[in-house]
């Protein structure tokens, strides 16, 4: 057999993950609190920096001398989908029914991060219960620590007859794709390469850097420079700036994520309801309103080569960089709140009752955007409403269907009722989940008893004999 060599051109697009969108994407992933605290360091160690005496909306302010810096866009994109993200994964199909879990400790717990995740993916049931064993299964660090046949063992025992290794396997490719990224590996190695898997195909030694992970972690461990130079090619400072990649990597992703019981939440939004309508804008104090210093800024001489020009200029650069990215945080903020807030209006005038089913998927396909990125604005921000301050993930749920020809309900709407219900019932008389189900089916809600008895325990509510007993 002889092989020729050949020549092909393909033309194609690819995110490129400059420094400035890295910045852009970690600032709209930050809570309040956090960015904050970011905004604090960048004002400490940047002289062209400074903070306004007013909060409120972030703005660039231009000098006389800007005309030779490096052109910042108009809007700076912050938007990314899975695939520019993460490895194409096909996705299941068939909805489960009305995915629950405790919201307060989505968004402070890793488990709860995940579940609201899962909640919101288009899974089978099937596989939404072999993906909850596994979220179940995660030690602090987001490491999967028990074997896969033995979760399946397990799930078999539970009663999913049949389920095969393969689909284990299956929906644990599938939860790898969650954020953090990281999360769901079996160990170091593992949770390393799905990160650099993250990473654009032109980052500078991206191929040694996976190399290294996946055939020498050991001897990373143990220094030993000499071996890893022989076996990767790379020279002393190549290898240095492999390793720096590695380093920059989390090797414990589930870490961040804690169970805190914050006492004091500043709001990022806040809605209003005036003789026009329901607004949404921007909580003035929630973040300072920075700007460019303008008497350090005036000191640029435009040809000077000098090193104290050229430290003036690389701060200026880095302060518009900063003001835009704030910028572009903001406006994604708003348009992804305006268009929760547009189709939860029932919940503002009504309440949780008439919580309306909603996904992702929905309100990415209306503001032009990529799931990842709503998952990224709706995590640990927060909005002032009438009716209290709510994290902007509340306003998702999964949808359960109604009887033939009903219309859809949200799971919100559907713990709303059950807790309705219950709180109205005769107090020698509780009602049972059977009972709950059939007073849910003649208001146009038709679940199963196990979903009643779910969402029931959920909330805290004791079952029927012990509220029986309790009373």
């Amino acid at each position: 057999m002889v092989m020729k060599a050949s020549l092909q051109l393909r033309i194609g697009t690819q995110l490129t993950m400059t420094p400035q969108l890295q910045q852009a994407i970690a600032l709209l992933q930050l809570s309040t609190l956090d960015l904050r605290q970011e905004i604090q360091q960048a004002l400490d160690s940047n002289p062209l920096l400074e903070q306004e005496d007013e909060f409120g909306e972030q703005s660039v302010t231009e000098t006389p001398e800007s005309d030779w810096e490096e052109s910042i866009p108009s809007e700076l994109s912050i938007d990314s989908e899975w695939s520019d993200t993460y490895q194409d994964m096909a996705a299941s199909s068939g909805a489960p029914e009305g995915p629950d879990f405790d919201r307060q400790a989505a968004g402070q717990s890793l488990h709860g991060h995940l579940l609201w995740q899962l909640a919101m993916t288009d899974v089978s049931e099937r596989d939404h219960a072999v993906a909850e064993s596994l979220i179940d299964a995660l030690d602090a660090n987001g490491y999967l620590t028990q074997p896969l046949n033995d979760i399946r063992e397990g799930l078999r025992a539970q009663g999913l007859e049949g389920l095969s290794l393969r689909e284990v396997e299956n929906v644990l490719l599938r939860l790898q794709q969650f954020e953090p990224t990281g999360v769901f590996a079996r160990d170091l190695r593992e949770c390393l390469m799905l990160q650099l898997a993250t990473l654009p195909d032109d980052t500078p030694l991206l191929v040694p850097a996976r190399r290294l992970v996946r055939q020498f972690l050991e001897a990373l461990g143990k220094h030993d420079k000499r071996l890893l130079k022989r076996r990767l090619g790379l020279d002393d400072e190549q290898l240095d700036d492999v390793i720096r990649l590695i380093r920059s990597l989390d090797p414990r992703p589930g870490s961040a994520f804690g169970v805190t019981n914050d006492s004091y939440i500043t709001p990022d939004l806040v809605v209003r309801h005036d003789q026009e309508g329901w607004h949404l804008e921007l909580n003035p104090d929630a973040l300072p309103r920075l700007r460019v210093q303008p008497d350090y800024a005036s000191l640029i001489k435009r040809a000077d080569k000098s090193q104290d020009n050229q430290f003036l200029k690389d701060h200026l650069q880095e302060a518009r960089w900063l003001i835009k990215s704030l910028s572009s945080r903001n406006d994604t903020l708003l348009r992804v709140g305006r268009e929760i807030i547009a189709r939860q209006i029932g919940f503002l005038e009504h309440g949780e009752e008439a919580m309306k089913p909603l996904i992702l998927a929905d309100i990415a396909e209306a503001v032009e955007m990529h799931e990842s990125t709503i998952s990224r604005v709706t995590t640990q921000k927060y909005i002032h409403t009438p009716r209290g301050v709510f994290e902007l993930k509340y306003f998702f749920s999964s949808q359960v269907s109604g009887q033939e020809g009903g219309h859809s309900h949200s799971s919100t709407a559907i713990r709303a009722r059950l807790k309705k219900l219950i709180q109205e019932e005769t107090p020698g008389k509780p009602l049972s989940d059977s009972r709950l189900v059939s007073l849910l089916e003649e208001g146009g809600i038709n679940v199963a008893r196990r979903t009643v008895a779910k969402y029931r325990e959920a909330m805290g509510i004791p079952s029927s004999s012990e509220r029986r007993r309790l009373r």
